[in-house]
């Protein structure tokens, strides 16, 4: 039987206890996210900076996006390591404090009441990134493998804890004058910081080990890897000394080039392990991981547009920078969890369940502990959700968003009922 760790042995493999409620808590995240969008799709005619898509955008993001990033690194990191997670205790912390932190948070942006709801909410984010950094580096410090992998995965985990501080001083900055501009004036690079410091250094570096994982594939490039984190960083310190001291919008281009030059060899990358694979067969959940590789071009074509009518026109392309963000999100954050979902829940439940009766007779596989006809469901009124809402986004016509986020809402209830048949699994005697 083929396990995370890459072998029949699970030695490697973190608790079930402290990784399923990650993926619980961001199953309802995104239900209550697109709950959200469908009732408050008119105010994506307005400008991006609104208290429901401020408190939307915070849901997927950390609710949704970071929740199942933290639960999917504490089962697949020890196995990158070859070694033990430092803590399952502090695991558990980390997810009481963000559990706690991500509503509060929300609701303040939500309410737009930037007091003690989301000062707290915010503080909390921090404590859970904080343990989890913590978490992260003992266990490094004590395996003895040194892999790529999991240096993106730290570093990662370095750059949230920049976004995450930025946020809270941005909070903070609302009420008393921490920063010598608004907090919406440092809105894009805090929202960057998160975008490509966390979500694609880690998306890059866990996806470039389950990918070839899952494909059954035999390429391997660890080279590649070196030159994407250093594109990826390099470009990141240069956005952030640009934003803060640069006036020439020209000048973006000197952050954005190494980014789109890693994204690009990311893609060969992928393409490397599928022609190299070994099984020929791809699955859906497999193809829709990879259609968020070629999703991800979206954003970054539309990111050029915004630099070029940015530096040429006076005024900001308000629809452009909101269908952006949410390509970001619903787009290629989301499609790449979807996916990768049912790629690694299914064996984490597997080992809950069977791992003690492997060999002692017939058990189902990991594939057949969920359902692949509410994920091919989930996937239609997903694709068909994400293009027209990006739709109503551009002409602002409320029929279309509000179909568009109807169609994601049903996705969301598909993926909840998978995850929930999923969760509730009993072996079979």
């Amino acid at each position: 039987m083929f396990s995370l760790t890459g072998s029949p042995g699970l030695t490697r493999t973190t608790s079930y206890k402290a990784v399923l409620p990650f993926y619980a808590y961001a199953a309802l995240a995104f239900l209550a996210a697109t709950f959200l969008l469908f009732f408050s799709a008119t105010d994506f005619t307005s400008h991006y900076f609104h208290p429901h898509l401020l408190a939307i955008t915070h849901i997927m993001v950390l609710g949704w996006g970071t929740m199942i990033v933290l639960g999917a690194s504490h089962q697949l990191v020890p196995v990158l390591i070859e070694s033990t997670l430092y803590s399952e205790p502090l695991a558990s912390v980390s997810f009481v404090f963000a559990a706690v932190g991500i509503p509060l948070l929300c609701y303040g942006f939500y309410v737009f009441n930037m007091g003690w709801p989301a000062r707290w909410g915010g503080s909390l984010m921090i404590l859970s990134i904080l343990a989890y950094c913590i978490n992260l580096g003992m266990s490094m410090i004590k395996s003895k493998e040194e892999n790529v992998h999991a240096i993106f995965v730290f570093t990662a985990t370095l750059w949230l804890l920049c976004t995450a501080s930025l946020g809270l001083v941005l909070v903070y900055n609302f009420s008393y004058p921490l920063l010598s501009g608004n907090s919406p004036d440092y809105l894009s690079l805090h929202a960057h910081l998160g975008i490509v410091g966390w979500f694609l250094l880690m998306i890059i570096g866990i996806g470039s080990r389950l990918i070839p994982m899952f494909l059954l594939s035999k390429y391997n490039n660890p080279r590649l890897l070196w030159w994407i984190f250093g594109l990826i960083n390099g470009a990141l310190l240069a956005f952030v000394l640009i934003y803060l001291y640069g006036q020439d919008p020209w000048l973006w281009t000197l952050a954005a080039l190494p980014i789109i030059a890693a994204i690009s060899l990311f893609g060969k990358h992928c393409f490397s392990s599928y022609q190299q694979r070994i099984r020929k067969k791809v699955d859906e959940q497999m193809k829709i991981s990879l259609l968020s590789v070629m999703v991800l071009l979206l954003p970054v074509l539309l990111l050029a547009g915004i630099m070029v009518v940015l530096a040429v026109t006076p005024g900001e392309p308000v629809r452009l920078i909101t269908t952006y963000g949410f390509l970001v999100i619903f787009g290629w954050i989301t499609s790449i969890i979807l996916g990768m979902t049912f790629k690694t829940l299914p064996f984490i439940v597997w080992n809950k369940a069977y791992h003690q009766k492997a060999g002692q007779g017939k058990v189902p596989n990991p594939k057949d502990l969920f359902s692949a006809g509410l994920f091919n469901w989930m996937s239609m009124f997903y694709l068909i959700g994400c293009l027209l809402f990006t739709m109503g986004i551009l002409t602002r016509y409320l029929a279309i968003l509000q179909t568009g986020a109807l169609m994601l809402l049903f996705a969301a209830v598909l993926y909840n009922w998978n995850v929930l048949k999923l969760l509730m699994h009993k072996p079979v005697v």
